[in-house]
């Protein structure tokens, strides 16, 4: 009777881990083949209209850069500014989104948007010089809380913890 009892029990478990990692997969699925969420989108048209006020009041003007979101980035790249034939544009990375937004909006954006003003002001001429003191000044005033070079996981991670 008692054997019978733990089978079923660990039966249960098992269904239960079956159905919430069928679920996990089905989540990831539908994320990486359709478009973002619409909260997703008015985030981050929230935080460009933020950012342009502040470039305007920083630098008395202001300039829109289309901004792509896109599962084709390689490894933990969260985004990246992309300047070809006088073009300027933001790429954000999609498949750390669902794990890591707070961060693209808090940080990742501003950062991507400095140097595209850098790219206009052609202040940016080489890689060498990607994430100046000049640079790092631009972020701060386009409003970023964060402006590291490199994605600074800890302050990712720690940003998901609840206390």
């Amino acid at each position: 009777m008692f054997k019978k009892k733990l089978e079923l029990i660990f039966l249960s478990i098992i269904f239960v881990a079956i159905v919430v990692l069928a679920k996990n997969y089905y989540d990831s699925y539908t994320f990486n083949k359709n478009d973002i969420s619409d909260e997703y989108k008015q985030l981050i048209s929230d935080k460009e209209t933020q950012i342009l006020a502040l470039m305007q009041k920083h630098y008395g003007y202001t300039f829109k850069v289309p901004i792509i979101v896109t599962n084709k980035f390689q490894g933990k790249l969260f985004g990246l500014t992309s300047y070809r034939d006088g073009n300027i544009k933001i790429y954000l990375n999609k498949k750390v989104m669902r794990e890591s937004m707070h961060y693209i909006i808090d940080s990742v954006i501003a950062h991507e948007y400095a140097h595209a003003l850098m790219f206009k002001k052609a202040y940016l001429r080489s890689i060498k010089n990607a994430h100046s003191k000049q640079w790092m000044d631009t972020c701060l005033n386009l409003g970023a809380l964060n402006c590291e070079k490199y994605v600074n996981q800890n302050e990712v991670i720690m940003a998901k913890m609840p206390f």
